[in-house]
């Protein structure tokens, strides 16, 4: 059983013990968060999609929050003398996909 759901603004195909980085979430490590935005249910037999959401619901336990790669940002002009460097590192919040019902 799969289902896609929306997780702070991006869509997601989740399936039940399935980790996953979605971006930053406001929760501590070990809270239990649900995930009400569900677009679509899908087992084997049967498949049901909501127009737009559904009355379903995934629930997910937070592992705990990372950093991702640096991006390096480099601007330049040439023969002008202008260069910036900028950095950045976007946070991400690691969950794991404990059910979904339906």
């Amino acid at each position: 059983m799969f289902a896609i759901v929306s997780i702070a603004g991006q869509q997601f195909k989740v399936e039940e013990g399935q980790e996953l980085f979605v971006h930053q979430l406001d929760a501590e490590d070990g809270a239990k968060v649900t995930f009400d935005q569900v677009h679509l249910i899908a087992d084997g037999k049967k498949t049901q999609v909501g127009a737009p959401t559904l009355k379903a619901s995934v629930s997910a336990t937070v592992m705990g929050k990372q950093k991702g790669d640096k991006v390096v940002v480099f601007k330049k002009k040439r023969r002008k003398g202008y260069k910036v460097k900028n950095g950045h590192r976007q946070s991400f919040t690691q969950i794991k996909i404990d059910s979904i019902s339906a």
